[in-house]
């Protein structure tokens, strides 16, 4: 077997590996939100009909095409996501293998596969799993222990010190910004076009917040103990108690109008009319921190830098776009870690080309 054979037959295998990697995310995806075994139950179901899918109907990329994105029990369709984040991963395995020696190209195999669950689970979900972004940063720190290139040197030790302090860098450096932000702009204004109507109903342990058309998690607008929320009112109505032209002052527990004090979580419902409010505003989830950290601890500190210019440009502009082309809604989230996740590959892929090419802008 000549050489281009050998190429085309080590392609394939990674092709093939990336496509059987990415239905195992598509796993992780789908149960780590909902903080359901990763391995129990062993075998796929269906969302739909919790059904268990026999093998031959859970071929990679194929059965998905195959059953036209529907269930073969139920008949319920099958996400794109499922079929996009297995072709995502087989190209990504396969552009490794051809861009990098094979001990980089396996240590980036597992980067990549944690920034894809990072990525979808975010864009769904608005939150990065810990077992991601902190088992991500130790999964780097060993890897650049074990495969020095990772970081530009042959010392093992090096490797793993340049590793940390990278990681450390990623998660100091935006929780800087986060704070920073928070001071600047962690408080938003919101002055209503008319008097509009609003409920807080308990749901477990956390609430549905309507105003208007917003609807939203109680928690989606609290990240710390110190943050408030005011709504100034017409009326509000707490459980039996009622009450005229008043401000509720809210923390994530309990609120208070004028002297009076009440925990929410021995409360079921307030409404009434509101005409200005007063939100906290987070730059970032904390989750984002961690999986900057991550980042670092594969990639080095300049990904960290690179990643964090990237990211706030891509997610500014499509913010931009975003405000432009629909409406504007003040309780919208955009989650950064797509973001960041889209900085790391540019950066994995093209950073050295980047750099000669910007340090060449300031070349005789």
């Amino acid at each position: 077997m000549d050489e281009s054979a050998y190429r085309f037959l080590f392609n394939a295998l990674a092709f093939v590996l990336g496509a059987v990697v990415g239905s195992f995310l598509n796993v992780c995806i789908y149960r780590l939100p909902l903080d359901l075994s990763i391995n129990k139950p062993r075998r796929s179901f269906c969302p739909s009909c919790k059904t268990p899918i026999p093998w031959r109907q859970n071929l990679p990329l194929l059965s998905w095409l195959l059953l036209r994105g529907r269930c073969a029990n139920c008949g319920t369709r099958i996400a794109f996501r499922y079929f996009a984040v297995e072709l995502v991963t087989a190209l990504l395995f396969l552009a490794l293998w051809q861009t990098f020696p094979p001990e980089i190209a396996i240590a980036y195999w597992v980067f990549v596969s944690l920034v894809i669950v990072a990525t979808f689970i975010d864009f769904e979900h608005f939150i990065i799993p810990d077992r991601i972004t902190i088992g991500g940063a130790i999964a780097g720190i060993i890897a650049s222990v074990l495969v020095p290139g990772l970081m530009n040197t042959h010392s093992r030790i090096a490797a793993g010190v340049r590793s940390l302090l990278a990681a450390a860098l990623g998660y100091v450096i935006l929780w800087i910004v986060l704070e920073a932000g928070k001071i600047a702009f962690g408080k938003k204004r919101i002055r209503l076009d008319e008097p509009t109507r609003f409920t807080w109903v308990r749901h477990n342990d956390d609430a549905n917040f309507v105003v208007g058309d917003e609807r939203s998690l109680w928690s989606d607008h609290f990240a710390r103990e110190s943050d408030r929320m005011l709504l100034k009112c017409d009326h509000v109505k707490i459980d039996h108690h009622s009450y005229e032209e008043v401000t509720l002052d809210f923390h994530y527990n309990r609120v208070a109008i004028a002297a009076d004090k009440f925990a929410l979580d021995q409360l079921h419902e307030i409404s009434g009319v509101v005409r200005e409010l007063q939100i906290p505003r987070e730059a970032m989830g904390r989750g984002d921190l961690k999986f900057l950290a991550a980042i670092g601890a594969f990639l080095g500190w300049r990904a960290v830098l690179f990643s964090l210019f990237g990211g706030s440009l891509v997610g500014s502009l499509v913010g931009l776009v975003t405000l432009l082309v629909g409406k504007r809604v003040w309780s919208a989230k955009l989650p950064f870690g797509p973001y960041l996740a889209f900085g790391a590959l540019i950066w994995m892929f093209f950073g050295d080309a980047l750099l000669r090419w910007y340090t060449g802008l300031f070349s005789p």
